[in-house]
């Protein structure tokens, strides 16, 4: 997976990535926002344009955040989204769930 969205944009879900983005590969959850790992072209917009720096790349991610490469990849799964590969991120793809991790989370900003 080239690009990962990890926990500092629980509850932000700032957006900008969104249209930064040029194959729509990022998905709205309920409390966050994933990249899908196959559909994302590693162009890196979306890490330029991030208000609270919550995307990496995959190879640059500090140790203590390796995890949120699972949790954007299962987030697509049959456990927890269903998604599967849509090809392209629209409102028909926005979820009111999210992955364990991030619903186990406490709730930032009240």
């Amino acid at each position: 997976m080239p690009y990962v969205i990890t926990d500092t944009c629980i509850d932000v879900k700032d957006k900008s990535c969104l249209p930064a983005c040029p194959v729509d590969c990022i998905y709205e959850g309920a409390r966050t926002l994933y990249i899908h790992p196959d559909e994302c072209i590693d162009c890196g917009l979306c890490e330029t344009v991030c208000p609270v720096a919550a995307i990496h790349a995959d190879d640059r991610l500090p140790e203590d955040l390796v995890m949120w490469i699972a949790v954007n990849r299962d987030y697509f799964g049959e456990t927890v989204s269903a998604l599967g590969s849509p090809r392209g991120a629209d409102t028909r793809t926005t979820r009111t769930i999210d992955h364990p991790l991030v619903a186990a989370q406490p709730v930032r900003g009240g």
